[in-house]
């Protein structure tokens, strides 16, 4: 469709008679990403009225939803192995303009930061100390706790300008540039609470044993506090929740994922903008089922 033509169905956005509207509503959507920039032009024109805006709103919150939802399915497909490709694809569902290069390019400086003071001399633990250090105190990150449910706390790119974020999210950029290190991190999904599994590469399958190949975990909301498994099973406790193997191994990027977007529908919930939070129910469903629903609601 060119231009002229895309132009004179715009015109028609705030068009009285609804049926004509939602024809030409449909037509606008089914031409997909190349016509938000026309959409975006049209919105910012000073003398139209409240009614054609809010239409554009509208349609383009319906385009930008199904680009997350067609990447999401594409990045699914593709077998989920690039992290922060996935929890960037979320940040596009409220941040559609995200700089991913940017993003990129401050965990490639934090990573060099660390990997500067890094050696293969160093234990487990002094290199988790190393990182901390780099992590927490140079780079500022920190949980935030005054503001603990609220939505950007889940969105990569906001974490990353802040410095705050909720245990899942922290949990995601600590495993990224972790993974980038060489470093054995992977998330483990816990009720109410995500840390990471510092894997044996030395054990049975190295890093690809799922099982009994923990050497400790680490609490990314509380400036990286090394934990024991003892110290699960005391959390768990305190929950009053029965410990399951899914508690004590590492989960996968899927799993992440999903949570994350989990994680935004309750904040989502919370403020009682139930639009969104339906929206965010839909891209997790879509992901499939998870294996421990006690896990579902938290963050």
């Amino acid at each position: 469709m060119s231009d002229t033509e895309i132009q004179a169905l715009i015109t028609l956005i705030d068009d009285p008679d609804e049926v004509v509207y939602h024809q030409v509503r449909d037509r606008i959507i089914s031409l997909g990403e190349p016509v938000v920039p026309v959409l975006e032009r049209a919105w910012e024109v000073d003398d139209l009225g409240d009614l054609f805006r809010d239409r554009i709103e509208d349609i383009l919150h319906t385009i930008h939803l199904d680009i997350v939802r067609r990447r999401l399915v594409a990045w699914k497909e593709s077998g989920c192995e690039d992290l922060l490709e996935g929890a960037l694809i979320i940040s596009r569902y409220r941040y559609p303009e995200v700089d991913e290069q940017k993003v990129k390019a401050r965990l490639a400086s934090i990573r060099q930061d660390i990997w500067l003071e890094l050696n293969d001399h160093l234990t487990a633990f002094e290199k988790i100390r190393v990182f901390n250090h780099i992590f927490f105190q140079v780079h500022g990150f920190k949980g935030d706790r005054r503001n603990y449910h609220a939505p950007q706390n889940s969105y990569i790119n906001e974490v990353i300008d802040t410095r705050k974020g909720n245990p899942l999210s922290l949990s995601i950029i600590y495993q990224v540039i972790a993974e980038d290190l060489g470093l054995p991190l992977r998330g483990v999904n816990l009720p109410n609470h995500f840390v990471l599994a510092y894997l044996d590469e030395s054990g049975p399958g190295g890093t690809e044993s799922q099982t009994g190949n923990v050497l400790f975990y680490v609490n990314a909301f509380s400036q990286g506090d090394v934990l024991g498994r003892n110290e699960i099973i005391e959390f768990l406790e305190k929950l009053k929740v029965e410990p399951r193997p899914s508690f004590f191994e590492p989960c996968s990027n899927l799993e992440i994922v999903r949570r994350q977007l989990n994680n935004l529908a309750n904040s989502y919930e919370k403020q009682g903008d139930s639009d969104r939070a339906s929206d965010l129910n839909s891209l997790r469903d879509m992901l499939g089922a998870t294996n421990d629903p006690i896990v579902d609601d938290q963050l």
